[in-house]
């Protein structure tokens, strides 16, 4: 993964969910994504669930 992918896709804004770590400026938590995928749901649940989302966010999350 290049870095600058990286940094457009996880961002962090004191203004978004109070600084944390967030996909694309959207307040769609890096953190929240990750205990989706924890308890088994799958990136193809997660993207029907949030449409906002891409599969490359999910992967660079």
């Amino acid at each position: 993964m290049k870095k600058h992918n990286f940094l457009k896709r996880i961002t962090i804004n004191p203004d978004i969910c109070h600084g944390k770590p967030t996909i694309r400026n959207m307040r769609y938590p890096v953190e929240n994504m990750l205990e989706l995928l924890s308890v088994g749901m799958t990136m193809d649940e997660i993207l029907h669930d949030y449409p906002d989302l891409e599969k490359e966010d999910l992967l660079h999350a």
